[in-house]
C-alpha cells in the first residue's frame, strides 16, 4: 500500500474542501465556466513492486527431526506487489483486506553436516538445499486458507508444499493476530536426502542408524501462530511460533527415532514494507 500517496490525496481533499467553504457563495454565472473535477489518484498509481524486508531471529531444531534446539538469524522476505507494464500484474496494493492472492514463494535450508551432530555422524552432508514456487491464498475478514508448492534444488531435490487455514483476529487496525493448522508434504526425492539412511551410511554409523528409503507424500502436520504489529508507517514487529509432528515415512526415519518427532519454532523480528515506482 502507498500510503503516502493517499495521504497526499486526503491532505488535497480537505484543502479543496476548506477553500469552497471560506469562498463568497454569490450567484451562479453560466458565463463563468466550471472548474473541471479531479478525481484524486488511486492508491496503486506508480507502484511497480512492494515488497517487505527485515531480519529476525529463530529459535528451531538444529534439523528436521533432532531434538536439540539453536537460535540463527532469519531474514524476512515478503512479497506484496509486482507490476511489470504491457505484460502483467500480481498482489494487490489497495488498503482493503481479502481477497485473492497470488505471489513468489521461497525458502531456504542450509548445509547439514553430519559431523556438527552425535546423533548423524557418519552420514553424508547435505548441501543448502534452495526452494522457489508459488503461493496462493484466499482471505476473508476473519478467516484465510493458503497453499505453496515449491521446487527444491541444491541439496535436495524434490517438490515441497504446504496448506494451511488460520483464524484472524485485528484487534487494532495496527496489531493482527493469526492461527490455525497445517500440513506440509514433499516428495521422494526430497524425503529420502533428508530422511534417508543408504546402506553405505549404515555401516559407517557402526549400524546404529538401520539403512532406511523413505518415499514421499506427507510430511508433517501441525498448529501455527503469529502477531504482527505496524508500530509506525510502514514498520513491523513480527512474532511466530508453531508446533509440528512429524508423520509417515519422516516420522519412521531412523534419523527422527534418534531425536523427536515433535517440532517447535519460534520466531521474533522487524521489517519494513518499500513502495517502490521502478518504470
Amino acid at each position: 500500500m502507498n500510503f503516502r500517496l493517499c495521504l497526499l490525496a486526503t491532505t488535497a481533499l480537505v484543502s479543496v474542501s476548506a477553500a469552497a467553504l471560506a469562498a463568497d457563495p454569490g450567484e451562479y454565472d453560466p458565463m463563468i465556466p466550471e472548474a473541471p473535477v479531479v478525481e484524486a489518484p488511486s492508491v496503486a498509481s506508480g507502484v511497480d513492486l512492494i515488497i517487505e524486508l527485515g531480519i529476525g531471529g529463530d529459535v528451531s531444531p538444529e534439523y528436521e527431526g533432532s531434538d536439540k534446539y539453536s537460535i540463527s538469524p532469519s531474514p524476512i522476505v515478503g512479497f506484496g506487489y509486482l507490476r511489470i507494464p504491457g505484460l502483467f500484474d500480481i498482489g494487490d496494493t489497495g488498503p482493503e483486506e481479502g481477497g485473492l492472492s497470488i505471489g513468489p514463494a521461497f525458502e531456504y535450508k542450509g548445509e547439514r553436516k553430519a559431523d556438527d551432530f552425535d546423533a548423524l555422524r557418519g552420514l553424508n552432508d547435505i548441501d543448502a538445499t534452495y526452494e522457489v514456487g508459488i503461493s496462493v491464498g484466499y482471505e476473508w475478514e476473519f478467516a484465510e486458507i493458503y497453499g505453496e508448492a515449491r521446487y527444491a534444488f541444491g541439496g535436495a531435490e524434490g517438490v515441497v508444499g504446504e496448506v494451511g487455514a488460520n483464524a484472524i483476529y485485528r484487534p487494532t487496525p495496527q496489531l493482527v493476530l493469526k492461527a490455525g493448522p497445517f500440513a506440509t508434504l514433499a516428495s521422494e526425492g526430497y524425503t529420502e536426502t533428508y530422511f534417508g539412511v543408504t546402506a553405505a551410511e549404515s555401516a559407517n554409523t557402526g549400524f546404529r542408524l538401520d539403512a532406511y528409503d523413505p518415499k514421499g507424500g506427507l510430511k508433517s502436520v501441525g498448529v501455527s501462530g503469529s502477531a504482527r504489529y505496524e508500530f509506525r508507517q510502514d514498520w513491523f514487529l513480527n512474532a511466530d511460533a508453531s508446533y509440528s509432528r512429524l508423520v509417515g515415512d519422516a516420522a519412521d526415519s531412523p534419523i527422527v527415532k534418534a531425536g523427536d518427532e515433535n517440532q517447535f519454532t519460534f520466531g521474533l523480528g522487524i521489517s519494513k514494507r518499500f513502495t517502490l515506482d521502478l518504470f
